[in-house]
C-alpha cells in the first residue's frame, strides 16, 4: 500500500509517501517514496519536495488554503517527470493518515476518519485551539480531493499517553472541575514516543513489555514520556503542549499565580500574558536572542554570550529534573532515549541533561556524544553505564502510516 501522510499545520502542509504493508511492517522494511514541506499557506508559499535519492525541488508561488497546498503537492508527485516508484495516477495512493494533535478521552487509539470522528474531532477544539483546526483542515482538504474513495485515518498525539493512570493525569483542582470540563493532564508527542519505544525494543531485542524507558523528545516543542512496561505513565505536557519542559518559545512549568502577576504589572489581557507564555518566552525569552538551539550554542561557543548560556543551562538542567523524577516514580529505568531536532543532533545539551545523574548509574562517552548528529543512530553511554543512553531518531511518520496501514486492512492495532 501507498499512504499518503499528512501532518498540517495552521498555514503548513507536509506530506510523506510510505509504502507498507503488514508483511513489511512486521519485518521493518517500510520505505519511504517522497517527502514534502509547503510552508506560509494564504500568501507566498514556499515549497520544497524530494524524492527519495533525488534531487530537492523548491520553488514559491501563490497557495490560498490548504486545498490548493494539497492539490500543487498532488500535481507535483503524479507528474511523470517526477518519477515516484509506483505512484503514477491518484488510484495509486491507497490510504490517508493524518497526524491529529487533540483526541480528548474519547480517542485512545487511531481510527478510521468518518463524519462521527470529524465531530469529535471539532468537539476537541476547545482542547487544543491551535492544532485542531489546523489538523481538521488538511482531513477537509483531503476529503474535497479524494472523495469517500481514499480511506483516512487520525492517529492522535494524544493517544499513547492514554495508558496513564488517574495518579498521573489529574491536577490537584477540585476533582468535579476534571469531570464537567475533562481538565487533565493529556500529553502529546505520543507517535514521536511510542516510535521511540518501538525502536529501543527493537534494537535490544525485548518484547513491548520489558521497555522500561525514559523517552526525551527535545525540538522547538519538548516533552519527557516514562514509558513502564511499553506503555506510557507519564509524560511533562499537560493539557496543552506550554506545561512540562522549557521549549523554543515556551516557557514550561510556572507557578499560575506568575499569570495574575504579570497581567497586573503589564497591564495586559489574559490572552495577551498567554501569548507571552508561548510564543516569547522559552529559549528565546531567556537569551533575548532565538528559539534555535544551533544560533545560542553557536552565540556560547564564539561570542561567550552569558545569557545564551544561560538558556542552554536551563534548558538542559529542565530535562535533568524529570528524568530524575520519573526514574524516581517508575522505580528505575533500563534507558533515556534522545529523539528530535535537539535531542538528536546537540551533543551540548545530551551532555548537560546527563551531568550529575552518575548517582542513577548514569555514563555517558564523551566522544560517542559528540559523534552522534545528523540523524544517526547511537548508544552514547559507555559499557559500565547502569542505564543506558541512546540517541534514535524519531519517525513519526512511520507510526502514522503503519496505523493508517492496519486501519484500512482491519488488523489489529499495537
Amino acid at each position: 500500500m501507498n499512504i499518503l501522510v499528512l501532518n498540517t499545520g495552521s498555514s503548513s502542509l507536509k506530506f510523506q509517501i510510505i509504502k507498507t504493508d503488514l508483511e513489511m511492517i512486521e519485518q521493518g522494511t517500510d520505505e519511504m517514496l517522497c517527502k514534502g514541506l509547503v510552508e506560509r499557506i494564504g500568501s507566498q508559499a514556499l515549497i520544497s519536495f524530494q524524492v527519495v535519492n533525488k534531487p530537492q525541488f523548491k520553488t514559491a508561488l501563490p497557495l490560498k488554503d490548504h486545498r490548493a497546498a494539497l492539490k500543487y503537492a498532488l500535481d507535483w508527485i503524479l507528474n511523470p517527470e517526477t518519477q515516484i516508484p509506483g505512484v503514477e495516477s491518484l488510484t495509486d495512493i491507497n490510504a490517508i493518515g493524518h497526524r491529529t494533535v487533540h483526541g480528548g478521552e474519547q480517542f485512545t487509539n487511531s481510527v478510521r476518519i468518518d463524519e462521527a470522528v470529524i465531530k469529535s474531532i471539532e468537539d476537541n477544539i476547545d482542547l487544543a485551539p491551535l492544532h485542531n483546526p489546523a489538523n481538521l483542515k488538511g482531513i477537509y482538504a483531503a476529503k474535497e480531493v479524494f472523495g469517500n474513495q481514499v480511506p483516512q485515518a487520525a492517529i492522535f498525539d494524544t493517544a499513547f499517553h492514554s495508558t496513564m493512570p488517574e495518579v498521573s493525569f489529574l491536577y490537584g483542582i477540585p476533582y468535579q472541575l476534571y469531570r464537567r470540563f475533562k481538565i487533565r493532564k493529556y500529553g502529546f508527542h505520543g507517535t514521536s514516543h511510542r516510535y521511540i519505544g518501538y525502536r529501543y525494543r527493537k534494537l535490544e531485542g525485548l518484547r513491548r513489555e520489558e521497555v522500561n524507558i525514559i523517552s526525551l523528545h527535545l525540538g522547538n516543542g519538548a516533552s519527557a514520556c516514562a514509558i513502564k512496561k511499553g506503555k506510557s505513565v507519564d509524560t511533562s505536557m499537560g493539557m496543552t503542549p506550554l506545561e512540562g519542559l522549557m521549549m523554543g518559545t515556551r516557557c514550561g512549568d510556572l507557578d499560575p499565580s506568575v499569570i495574575e502577576f504579570i497581567a497586573h504589572k503589564e497591564n495586559s489581557t489574559l490572552e495577551e500574558v498567554m501569548q507571552l507564555l508561548n510564543k516569547r518566552s522559552g529559549l528565546l525569552g531567556i537569551s533575548g536572542l532565538t528559539h534555535d538551539m544551533r544560533d545560542l550554542e553557536a552565540e556560547w561557543n564564539e561570542y561567550r554570550d552569558r545569557r545564551a548560556k544561560l538558556a542552554l543551562d536551563m534548558f538542559g538542567n529542565r530535562i535533568k529534573k524529570y528524568v530524575g523524577a520519573y526514574y524516581a516514580t517508575m522505580g528505575g529505568a533500563d534507558a533515556i532515549c534522545f529523539t528530535a531536532g535537539i535531542g538528536e543532533n546537540s551533543p551540548t545539551i545530551r551532555k548537560i541533561a546527563c551531568e550529575g545523574l552518575n548517582v542513577l548509574g548514569v555514563e555517558i562517552d564523551d566522544k560517542l556524544n559528540e559523534e552522534t548528529i545528523g540523524g544517526k543512530e547511537s548508544i552514547i553511554s559507555t559499557p559500565t553505564s547502569k542505564v543506558k543512553v541512546y540517541v534514535i531518531p524519531t519517525n513519526e511518520e512511520l507510526i502514522i502510516a503503519r496505523d493508517t496501514c492496519r486501519i484500512v486492512l482491519n488488523a489489529p492495532l499495537p
